[in-house]
């Protein structure tokens, strides 16, 4: 089992980062700090992380990697290395394009929270109000003797809170055993395959009784799209990537993205190496599958992050109201927790819990750390991640926010989680 743990010494803290200038250098951004208090050092950030992002891909760890941080005011660090495809020759760049996975979740969470804003949705109402197919799912109690499925209605109805915090009761087979099973028994394609027959399986626990992980958002996003009119996608490009100049984003890939698509790689559990997998998220889909479709480059999700940092505000634009970014960034599940996620797959995922000991909740599609991290970063912090190795976090209380995209599974691979975590503790001992 794989927990999420950085050791070290305690770490020391400076002040936001200033106003920026931005600078393009050979595939690498560096950028200048027109204003800087005497703890922020930038130009110690710069070689901090360079070199372990170098030395990961040159020890053969990782075959690339893009990695990005801002402030409120702008890109304070990006940087990337390696290749696209393992052995193929083509270089890692700063507009690499790759698959978000899970990392899709907050921006359609967003989006929700847009529907939310104008009165089309609301949190607390049975979400079958607005996607009447919800009001038709089921509660799997368990397995007879004779390995028949049980099933009965649920106690209550589902809420849009609960399909944002995932304490509806759908869960992932990658993480729960029933929910594996059950697809393997009835046949059924993954949530991921955009088919909507995949989101006909049943709950396996009541809503709002606990926190588990699953195809919650995939929901959320039909529930948006019956709403909107629109397919989620498209009203994500209208509504938050074309708004935000995310001009690299999107479920489907277009030629551009394409020239500079970075592939999945999967590690041999026995020897430890790694090797090209062909896959990609069909891009001919029943749905958009808003768990984890989006594909999209750093400097992009930075702008989405840093949009969150600007309380709703980015490239001039006012995305979300300051009061529904405050609403999506504490806690919005009460007494229950964020827990370990245990396999059922450990070629897609090992055993993973992002830093144990310390208490997690959920906001509106983002965790939240509710202590102080020993990465540094700060309680009340918003972060997630994607299934390749995939992860940001965004720290309001310190202007800060930082995305590293990888390609490589399992989730939380050791070497590339060991990367993340020492990339984030670099950032915050340097400037954070």
């Amino acid at each position: 089992m794989l927990r999420f743990y950085t050791p070290g010494r305690p770490l020391r803290f400076g002040w936001p980062i200033g106003v920026v200038t931005v600078k393009i250098v050979p595939s690498i951004l560096y950028v200048a700090l027109s204003t800087m208090t005497s703890q922020t050092d930038l130009s110690k950030l710069k070689p901090t992380a360079d070199s372990l992002l170098e030395r990961a891909v040159q020890a053969g760890h990782i075959p690339g990697v893009v990695a990005a941080a801002s402030s409120s005011q702008g890109t304070v660090y990006e940087a990337a290395f390696g290749e696209r495809a393992l052995g193929q020759g083509v270089a890692m760049t700063p507009d690499t394009v790759f698959w978000l996975a899970s990392m899709t979740k907050p921006i359609v969470g967003a989006a929700a929270m847009q529907l939310v804003e104008q009165g089309k949705l609301t949190l607390d109402e049975p979400a079958a109000k607005f996607l009447p197919e919800l009001a038709d799912v089921k509660l799997l109690t368990g397995w007879d003797s004779a390995g028949q499925l049980l099933l009965q209605a649920p106690k209550a109805q589902i809420t849009l809170r609960q399909l944002l915090t995932h304490t509806a009761g759908f869960t992932s087979d990658i993480w729960n055993a029933d929910s594996a099973r059950y697809l393997k028994t009835m046949n059924l394609p993954r949530a991921g395959s955009g088919k909507k027959i995949a989101l006909s399986v049943p709950l396996t626990f009541e809503p709002g009784t606990r926190w588990e992980y699953g195809i919650n958002i995939d929901w959320a996003g039909q529930v948006i799209a019956a709403v909107s009119g629109m397919r989620l996608g498209e009203y994500i490009q209208k509504n938050i990537a074309e708004p935000l100049g995310m001009d690299s984003t999107g479920f489907r890939i277009s030629p551009s993205m394409r020239a500079r698509l970075a592939t999945v790689h999967q590690r041999d559990p026995l020897t430890g190496t790694l090797s090209t997998t062909p896959f990609e998220v069909s891009q001919d889909t029943e749905f958009d599958p808003g768990g984890g479709g989006l594909y999209s480059t750093a400097g992009d999700y930075l702008r989405f992050t840093r949009m969150i940092l600007n309380q709703g505000r980015g490239n001039g634009h006012q995305i979300l109201k300051p009061e529904t970014v405050a609403l999506m960034s504490k806690n919005a599940m009460g007494p229950l927790r964020v827990n370990l996620l245990r396999t059922q797959n450990p070629a897609a995922s090992l055993d993973a819990e992002f830093f144990t000991g310390i208490e997690k909740s959920w906001g509106l599609t983002f965790m939240i750390n509710e202590q102080q991290a020993p990465t540094g970063r700060s309680a009340g912090s918003l972060a997630w991640a994607g299934l390749p190795n995939a992860f940001f976090w965004i720290d309001p209380k310190k202007d800060l926010a930082g995305v590293i995209l990888m390609q490589v599974l399992p989730f939380v691979d050791p070497h590339a989680l060991g990367l993340f975590t020492a990339y984030e503790k670099a950032v915050y001992e340097q400037i954070g």
